[in-house]
């Protein structure tokens, strides 16, 4: 091997060992992603609570729609 060659790998070793340990130290961000599912879950409970019958209503006649009002529903 010639020199040259072996001092580029070891750049790019070094490189890649310091991305790696990037990587490593990444934790994420948990409490903001429990505080968006929390609040999806208070909108969907709010709007239920708000809307159900209407929405039940709605998902009705499209399903009426689709298959007709003579439809046989089990």
């Amino acid at each position: 091997m010639t020199d040259p060659l072996i001092k580029a790998h070891l750049r790019c070793s070094e490189k890649i060992r310091a991305a790696a340990s990037r990587l490593g130290d990444e934790t994420g961000d948990v409490p903001g992603w429990v505080l968006i599912t929390l609040m999806t879950a208070a909108l969907v409970t709010g709007i239920w609570a708000i809307a159900g019958e209407q929405l039940k209503g709605l998902f009705e006649s499209a399903i009426n729609g689709v298959t007709g009002p003579d439809a046989v529903h089990e």
